[in-house]
């Protein structure tokens, strides 16, 4: 099943994972300690359709308050990108709100990939659209390495949310840890390059 396939079935606690672990991946971005969005994790594993969304509210807004960075000002795309990803996530973890943010956080991190492809320097697809718009626009086959991979496990995380409710919570912390590791590497090369060009 495709991602906008996925996307479209998804139950509140997998939109609500989905967006999540886009997120997550991205952390490197904002500079945020591995840890601090394990909080929302364990509120979408809590009682309820959608987990527990007080301690999600609560864990949200210590998310934002860790992950204040600077002005806006001087920031390239993929950080305000990440940072738009955080800011936009609702508190109520339910109905149109989160579904839109699901959307979004697939289609910024698709970006925030591509951006950061070293394979693919200025090629990014426009950042206006769905999932549906940008998967359609970078299909799997054409991606760049980074992007390609960021895809797989967008629809890995959906997948296990599909096929096994809250039990798949743990393998989709799993995939999304691997990518935000890759990712870190990406920016930390990227961090040495600029400052060698300095």
């Amino acid at each position: 099943m495709s991602l906008v396939e996925l996307i479209v079935r998804a139950d509140d606690r997998g939109l609500a994972a989905s967006g999540l672990a886009c997120l997550d991946r991205c952390l490197p971005l904002l500079d945020g300690d591995d840890e601090v969005l394990r909080p929302l994790w364990a509120a979408l594993a809590g009682t309820g359709p959608a987990g527990d969304g007080h301690a999600w509210a609560q864990a949200l807004g210590r998310a934002r308050d860790s992950l204040a960075g600077p002005a806006a000002t001087g920031e390239d795309e993929a950080v305000l990108l990440a940072r738009r990803m955080l800011a936009a996530a609702p508190a109520d973890r339910t109905g149109v709100e989160l579904r839109a943010w699901a959307d979004a956080c697939s289609v910024a991190s698709l970006r925030i990939h591509r951006i950061l492809d070293p394979a693919l320097p200025g090629s990014a697809p426009s950042r206006a659209g769905t999932a549906a718009r940008v998967v359609e626009t970078v299909p799997a086959g054409d991606a760049s390495p980074l992007a390609a991979g960021e895809l797989r496990r967008q629809i890995a995380v959906l997948e296990l949310l599909a096929g096994h409710g809250a039990a798949g919570l743990r393998g989709a912390v799993d995939v999304s840890t691997e990518g935000r590791r890759i990712l870190r590497a990406v920016v930390s090369r990227r961090a040495r390059g600029a400052r060698g060009r300095s």
